[in-house]
Formats: structure tokens, sequence, C-alpha cells
């Protein structure tokens, strides 16, 4: 992603800000229990990554598989949804997190390896989609958070850690 540009004129101070960037947001990645958590139980404690996501202050990403479990999870028969009820949840999920396409080189890179291969896409997204931060609840991808940074990655937090470190 690239910074836009702003270009404002000297004011007079002998200051030109010609090639000032714009605020680009921070770029994050949620799983599918943190989004269930946000766009369907609406969970009190995650407001302030609701609110984030609605005033752009960060950019969530997925990507196509990674929608794909979203979408499916929404059909489970415990989560009692009726179609418009999971196509209104769906809507604002796809308005706050942005689909990317994976790039050609993605696979050539090593990732630590989740212990649960089902949860391998995130971090997968995480590091090619360049986000800051995976936010998950996931006993398994929590586990590696260590790793990721001794590599130099990414952070990988639970809503808890992100919540207290944005406030």
């Amino acid at each position: 992603m690239t910074n836009a540009q702003l270009s404002v004129p000297d004011t007079g101070t002998g200051i030109s800000t010609e090639s000032v960037p714009a605020f680009t947001p921070l770029r994050i990645v949620i799983d599918t229990n943190v989004c269930l958590d946000l766009f369907l139980f609406r969970d009190p404690r995650w407001q302030p990554l609701m609110t984030a996501l609605q005033q752009g202050k960060v950019q969530a990403i997925t990507r196509a598989d990674c929608k794909m479990e979203w979408s499916i999870v929404l059909t489970y028969p415990k989560l009692g949804l009726d179609e418009a009820r999971r196509q209104q949840i769906n809507a604002e999920f796809e308005t706050l997190i942005e689909q990317i396409d994976m790039p050609a080189s993605a696979a050539t890179i090593s990732l630590p390896v989740c212990r649960d291969p089902d949860d391998q896409k995130f971090l997968e997204l995480t590091h090619h989609g360049q986000a800051s931060c995976l936010i998950s609840k996931d006993k398994a991808l929590l586990k590696l958070a260590r790793k990721t940074l001794k590599l130099g990655l990414f952070q990988i937090l639970s809503p808890e850690a992100w919540v207290a470190a944005a406030t």
C-alpha cells in the first residue's frame, strides 16, 4: 500500500509540506472468531477495535480462503442466523474488511507453522498482506507470537492486548 501525498502550499513559514505523506491506517488481520465477536455478538470489550475499523484508523484485510471460512461459519446452525441476518452481517464485514489478492511469491517465504493447519492462512495473510498484527483468540496462533516477533515479522495479539495497546 502506498502513502498518498498531500500538497499543501507554503504558508509563509518557509516550511514546504509538498511531500508530507497522508495518514495511512495500520493494516491488521482479524481471525474468524474475533470477527464473530465484532460483527455478530457485538462484544463490548472489542468496541475500540470496531470503532477503529469504522473510523478508518486501522485497515483490516482478508483473502479469499479466509473470507470463505467466514461465510461458512455464518451458516452454522448453532448461530441461528437466517439468510437476511447473514447477509446483513456479511455486508458490514465486506464494508470494513478489504479482500486482497496474494502475491505469486507468497509461497516462497517460510513462516512459523501453526499447530492447526486451518489457521496457517491467517499467518500467511498477515505476512504477505504486510499487516502489522494478527488479532486472534486462538491459542495455537497466540503461541506463535514470540516466534513471529523474534523473526521480525509481525505481532500476534489477543483482542484484549490490542485494545489495551490502542487505548
